[in-house]
């Protein structure tokens, strides 16, 4: 079981979750009694496509990369899970084996919930089965809008969007910083593109005044991100 202190801070983490959010206080406690903290050091595959899906996993802390491996050793990282962010769950709603590989890009703490333990909950709670529909038509858009940016927008495009996404809670903020917390390489890996096309485009964004960089730092100016975001060449 979790500790009382801790299951105070599990409660309101689960409350924070796409997922989760909006249950009754009663349900957020029966959730919290199946979870049991689990660490992976940075560098650690949490999980590899084709295993089996037994536990969805919350991330208490650090960051976890979402990805796939092509035949010919090119990775495509679709997400990456932050604190309050649930992954693993298609595998654990259908049955199936693994999609995706997940790998602790830092020092990761995670929250793991059993497929057992998740489905007696979604049978005892209707609310909890409503919120896995909305949570996998959030998936199925992401997955969309992801693969339509690839597909059908420039780099420079792609690396606006990237950033008003990432001011998306910052309205009202005058300075509108952003943190990338992530490397460019791995910032490539997201965007579908190689480390140097992606310098290559910080540097056009700040040419164009929509960002000035200090260290891993970026003020940005919405504005011309947003016209920015929608161009097509």
């Amino acid at each position: 079981m979790t500790p009382p202190t801790s299951k105070r801070s599990l409660l309101q983490l689960l409350s924070r979750t796409i997922l989760f959010g909006g249950q009754p206080d009663a349900v957020l406690a029966e959730i919290a009694e199946g979870m049991q903290e689990v660490r992976y050091a940075a560098g650690a595959q949490i999980f590899a496509r084709g295993d089996p899906g037994d536990a969805l996993f919350l991330v208490r802390e650090g960051r976890v990369r979402i990805s796939i491996l092509a035949p010919d050793g090119r990775e495509l990282s679709f997400a990456h899970a932050l604190a309050s962010d649930i992954f693993g769950e298609i595998a654990v709603l259908d049955g199936s084996p693994r999609s995706a590989n997940a790998m602790a890009l830092s020092d990761v703490a995670t929250l793991p919930l059993s497929r057992s333990n998740f489905n007696r909950l979604v049978d005892r709670h209707s609310s909890l089965a409503r919120a896995v529909v909305h949570l996998l038509c959030a998936r199925l858009r992401e997955v969309s809008d992801h693969l339509e940016d690839i597909a059908l927008l420039p780099l420079t495009a792609r690396l606006a969007r990237f950033f008003l996404n990432r001011l998306s809670g910052q309205l009202g903020d005058p300075r509108m910083r952003v943190s990338l917390g992530m490397s460019q390489s791995e910032l490539a890996l997201l965007l579908g593109a190689s480390r140097p096309k992606v310098n290559a485009a910080l540097m056009s964004l700040a040419q164009a005044g929509a960002v000035v960089r200090d260290g891993e730092v970026f003020s940005c100016n919405p504005h011309i991100l947003a016209e920015l975001a929608q161009r097509d060449e």
